[in-house]
């Protein structure tokens, strides 16, 4: 059974979607937007982008049934600014009605050891979301030196215990495995009685990061998307973390302030108890979204 995305209902909701409309899933993942905004479709398609080959392959197939609704594109979301181009229309043709973008990695992502995003399974330290890029974890894992880790570990994964994480993990180089990892991060930071995580969940957050420049795209999405959109058009951005979610905010602020798009969402959008429960994952979600104003 395919895995329902975080806040589903509210990012339908938030999208007011068209029947007729042309929208945009800047990050398919596992297919779960892309489906239930297809299922509202007549006329209308979906452009569905995402920068992992396997992850498009994987939704080609859950996705059959609705034909040539839906169009793929093999790109990073930080592209969305060459959608005329790769389109092959003039700018300005294409009349978005509305885009989401989920931040988060997919679950068949973290579940699949290969990747080397989780460390509750063992395998190597990979953690690209674009297996053809060349950084991988055990490039910054194994060659940074310490004190670069560190600020990574730090600025990325707001890691009060950073300095000594570094420091232990410089000590045991090679580490090749995300379970070795792991075990190096917990001998150097145990958890503490208050603590709810894994002492190695930041340093796996601030590692996959800085391996996919996850900031980086965001700030150029976020920069190209807005012009995109139809009068009227909705941006809804779905994060789950503190730098992502100030990102998001601090640029939707920005395009309010130029009188481009009005904020809907004045306080941040969270997950009920009843999909909390059922998917705990989904505890650190946080949705934001904005319109396009008209003309």
């Amino acid at each position: 059974m395919a895995h329902v995305p975080v806040l589903l209902d509210e990012v339908i909701r938030w999208l007011r979607l068209d029947p007729a409309g042309t929208f945009v899933d800047c990050t398919l993942g596992g297919g779960g937007y892309a489906e239930a905004i297809l299922k509202h479709l007549t006329t209308g398609r979906l452009i569905a982008i995402d920068r992992d080959p396997r992850a498009i392959e994987a939704a080609r197939e859950r996705l059959r049934p609705f034909g040539n609704r839906i169009i793929y594109w093999r790109a990073s979301y930080s592209e969305i600014g060459r959608l005329w181009e790769w389109l092959g229309e003039p700018p300005g043709t294409v009349r978005i009605a509305g885009m989401v973008a989920d931040l988060g990695v997919s679950r068949e992502q973290l579940e699949d050891p290969g990747r080397g995003f989780s460390f509750l399974t063992d395998g190597p330290l990979d953690m690209r979301l674009d297996p053809e890029q060349p950084m991988t974890a055990a490039r910054i894992v194994n060659h940074y030196g310490e004190k670069p880790l560190a600020e990574l570990i730090f600025r990325f994964g707001e890691e009060r215990r950073s300095r000594r994480i570094a420091r232990a993990i410089v000590r045991a180089r090679p580490v090749v495995s995300t379970r070795k990892l792991a075990e190096v991060i917990e001998r150097a930071a145990p958890r503490t009685p208050r603590e709810r995580i894994h002492p190695a969940t930041r340093t796996f957050q601030a590692l996959r990061i800085a391996v996919n420049d996850e900031l980086g795209e965001l700030e150029k999405l976020l920069e190209a998307a807005p012009p995109l959109l139809a009068s009227g058009g909705r941006l809804v951005v779905v994060s789950f973390h503190s730098l992502e979610d100030r990102l998001v905010k601090q640029a939707l602020r920005r395009w309010a302030g130029s009188g481009v798009l009005e904020i809907l969402t004045k306080h941040v959008i969270r997950p009920g108890e009843g999909e909390v429960r059922s998917n705990p994952a989904s505890r650190s979600a946080r949705l934001r979204a904005a319109e396009k104003r008209m003309n």
